[in-house]
């Protein structure tokens, strides 16, 4: 297993769990952690037995692994983009993201100023942006920017259960869902329509494809093996 600074890496039933590790200062971003980040994020990507990635807030746009966050705690400026670039967040009751550029005299350099509009759209993302508000976890959910509010302690159970019915599922089609849906943002229905037609084709000579109609036949669980 490859060693990370400030930064521990677990797989476990194709579940990639990445955790932010520096505590002493309220796991703030550090050059090493994002080194380690980098390469942990690498690592799994080209790893075939991970087929969801759980983490602490970080982009991972271009990834085609689905990737869920799990906010505990504050997610200030660069931690609020980072958390905004994860495909699923789910946030404990006590979390809060903070947009606090404008008032460090910055701007959402890491992806903030892309996502937050087409997350909750214009005027909300001006609002949030140009004030530098801090919002709760559950003016978070009101606007859209997380999926769920969980008591603390029951955060990495939530997690955890998500994370499992997602790979419980044929990798290599939610990964060509989510790389489908990535590209839809940038193009038109017609376009997109055509680039689905072309994932289906290799993904129809898949044995999980095979396995899947297989299993739906004999009324049986079906067990994926991503290729």
């Amino acid at each position: 297993m490859p060693q990370y600074t400030d930064l521990l890496y677990e797989l476990s039933g194709g579940i990639a769990t990445i955790t932010l590790n520096r505590p002493d200062r309220l796991n703030a971003i550090s050059v090493p952690m994002l080194d380690s980040l980098s390469r942990a994020l690498r690592d799994s990507d080209a790893n075939r037995d991970d087929r969801v990635i759980v983490l602490p807030p970080v982009v991972l746009h271009t990834t085609d692994k689905p990737v869920i966050c799990a906010i505990n705690g504050p997610a200030a400026g660069y931690g609020m983009d980072l958390a905004l670039g994860c495909d699923i967040r789910i946030a404990a009751s006590d979390a809060k993201l903070a947009a606090i550029f404008t008032k460090r005299g910055i701007l959402p350099e890491s992806g903030g100023a892309w996502l937050l509009p087409r997350l909750v759209g214009w005027a909300r993302a001006a609002e949030i942006a140009f004030t530098g508000r801090t919002l709760s976890a559950q003016e978070c959910l009101e606007l859209g920017l997380v999926n769920q509010v969980v008591a603390p302690e029951d955060l990495s159970k939530v997690t955890t259960a998500l994370a499992e019915e997602i790979a419980a599922n044929a990798p290599l089609a939610v990964q060509a869902t989510k790389r489908m849906m990535r590209l839809g943002l940038e193009e038109t229905f017609e376009a997109n329509v055509h680039h689905v037609f072309l994932q289906l084709l290799p993904l129809f000579g898949s044995h999980d494809f095979k396995e899947g109609v297989q299993a739906f036949i004999e009324k049986r669980t079906p067990q994926f093996q991503g290729r």
